[in-house]
């Protein structure tokens, strides 16, 4: 449990008469990227604000760095960034004057001009620190809120929607910028819509209906998701009843055995390293050509639409 940073057990908020989150448990080793994904209003940002210590669980328990965020110190506070959904600097202040904002309240020292012209060139920014908030685009926006998130040196980052609202290329110049960190040595909490994105990450939490549903690694999560790793196999001629009978007997196939077309066919198999020289010897035996058969690797939006399918509903 020592390289365990985020702690959650039983964790559920309430307001009033609705159950936001609820009995959410999952545990974050230190230095890896943790992507909480889901729709929207599914109860990320309640979590997030769980962890960061600006809602007070209605049940369950959470420490960070060992600490219930109710109880941080300065000194652990010190080491935790928080990225909130919505862009909150201000908008009559320069790029440079934000920033230097947001160092002044962690209490960065006066002698910061290094510092964040070194934040501001890591987001891309320094060319426009001059500019005012309100004459700069929203992706700008929102790598300035990532610079003000980082400008203290945090261990551990919080990114609520940190992507929310900006095109796919800044979306993967972000998760550039998170491999970095990554690399430096931090540990990053990403919630995100864009489901897509966890195969960006190490860890992956399946969040609906304030539930969460599972946490496994992207490739394990796939696997769940549709029984085992996947293989398009296509042949140079159609494929006939007779071919169809005895590739759906093979003793290493697992699920149904799906037709794309009259040349096509896509497979389940346990492992696909060891199902493609298999498949490959058995087509070779049946005189079958094949023109390919290689692994089929789906998105996250369809793993992530087949995991919540047999979730179970909020009673």
């Amino acid at each position: 449990m020592s390289d365990i940073v985020i702690h959650a057990r039983g964790l559920t908020k309430q307001f009033q008469h609705e159950i936001a989150v609820e009995d959410v448990t999952f545990n974050i080793p230190r230095g890896k990227i943790f992507g909480f994904i889901g729709p929207s209003g599914c109860g990320k940002t309640t979590t997030v604000r769980l962890l960061t210590g600006i809602y007070k669980p209605t049940a369950g328990n959470v420490t960070v760095l060992g600490q219930r965020p109710a109880d941080f110190t300065p000194k652990v506070r010190a080491k935790i960034g928080y990225m909130p959904q919505l862009f909150v600097l201000y908008p009559n202040l320069s790029v440079w004057q934000n920033l230097n904002f947001a160092a002044s309240i962690y209490g960065v020292s006066l002698r910061r001009a290094n510092k964040l012209k070194q934040v501001l060139d890591f987001v891309q920014l320094n060319e426009h620190s001059s500019k005012l908030i309100r004459q700069i685009s929203g992706g700008m926006q929102r790598r300035l809120s990532l610079a003000a998130t980082l400008i203290h040196d945090p261990e551990i980052l919080f990114l609520d929607e940190p992507t929310a609202g900006i095109d796919p290329v800044l979306r993967r110049k972000f998760w550039d910028h998170f491999k970095v960190l990554q690399n430096e040595g931090r540990t990053l909490f990403v919630s995100t819509q864009y489901v897509g994105e966890a195969a960006y990450c190490d860890y992956v939490g399946v969040m609906a209906g304030g539930r969460l549903l599972m946490v496994d690694t992207p490739a394990a999560l796939r696997r769940r998701a549709f029984g085992g790793e996947i293989i398009d196999l296509r042949t140079t001629e159609q494929l006939t009843a007779s071919h169809l009978q005895y590739i759906r007997a093979l003793p290493f196939l697992r699920g149904e055995v799906k037709r794309l077309d009259e040349t096509g066919l896509r497979l389940i198999v346990n492992k696909a390293s060891t199902a493609i020289p298999a498949l490959m010897a058995c087509c070779q035996s049946q005189e079958l050509e094949l023109e390919a058969v290689e692994e089929y690797v789906p998105p996250f939006d369809d793993v992530f639409v087949e995991l919540v399918k047999e979730a179970p509903a909020r009673g």
